[in-house]
């Protein structure tokens, strides 16, 4: 791959893959909403790996800037200035933790632009361009909070989880490679910005961005439609699929509450 597109790729997991993916020699477009973090992310990674790193400020819970993000993945490469998108991270994502009872739609609708219509859009815009050229791959950022019934959060990751899937299985023979990142509890800017400590948590069970990132870049290159960085929440997951509905909803509700305390 040459060229990669990340969103949210300024912080945590979408940093560590901007970082590793220039280790990498790879050229990167990061999209972000900040324009001065883009600048200074983007002058670190060509200082220290000599790639060549474009900056496309974009908020994705706005349809315009999602659509000029499509529109980027969309380019066929022809043009110099413009090079074709090997792969798309779909990383852009936050915490969704208004009440599922509350009538304030402001966090929902929001969680919905950025890591649902985004991900359709961006995906199929990346998709269309990279089947057209017979190669490309897609990452798309899910989560095991998928596989617990917490929030609007969980709902959504499992959205994603479900379509990144089935993404896999409408491109499949077209030399796009389709695969579901399922993270679980990693150390980032992510639990400090929705108000998380994260002590409740225990220590082992925690992953730093690195290697939850080089992980899943050796599944992608195994062609590997699910990764799930570390044996531990492989476990996990393995374990909730099995587990009855009941045992799943007091877990949820455990979490929940011991989440709540610690904000």
């Amino acid at each position: 791959m040459h060229r990669a597109l990340i969103t949210g790729g300024t912080s945590g997991i979408g940093a560590a893959f901007a970082t590793a993916l220039a280790r990498r020699g790879v050229d990167l477009v990061l999209v972000a909403r900040d324009p001065d973090r883009l600048a200074e992310t983007a002058a670190r990674l060509h200082r220290e790996h000599g790639v060549d790193v474009e900056c496309l400020a974009a908020d994705l819970d706005d349809r315009a800037d999602q659509q000029r993000v499509a529109d980027r993945l969309a380019v066929d490469g022809f043009d110099p200035e413009l090079p074709a998108i090997d792969l798309l991270v779909n990383n852009a994502g936050f915490s969704v933790r208004t009440p599922l009872d509350s009538t304030d739609m402001t966090e929902h609708d929001r969680g919905y632009e950025v890591m649902v219509r985004s991900t359709i859009l961006l995906s199929a815009a990346a998709a269309g361009a990279m089947k057209a050229r017979g190669q490309g791959w897609i990452i798309n950022v899910g989560s095991v909070s998928a596989f617990v019934t917490q929030n609007n959060y969980s709902a959504i990751k499992s959205w994603v989880n479900t379509y990144t899937e089935s993404l896999h299985v409408q491109l499949r023979g077209t030399g796009v490679h389709v695969t579901l990142l399922a993270p679980g509890w990693v150390r980032t800017e992510f639990h400090a910005r929705a108000g998380i400590k994260g002590s409740s948590i225990p220590g082992f069970l925690w992953l730093t961005p690195e290697r939850l990132v080089e992980e899943c870049l050796r599944d992608v290159a195994r062609n590997k439609v699910i990764s799930i960085p570390s044996r531990r929440f492989e476990v996990l997951v393995a374990l909730a699929r099995i587990a009855p509905r009941r045992a799943i909803h007091r877990i949820s509700a455990l979490l929940s509450h011991r989440r709540s305390k610690e904000t």
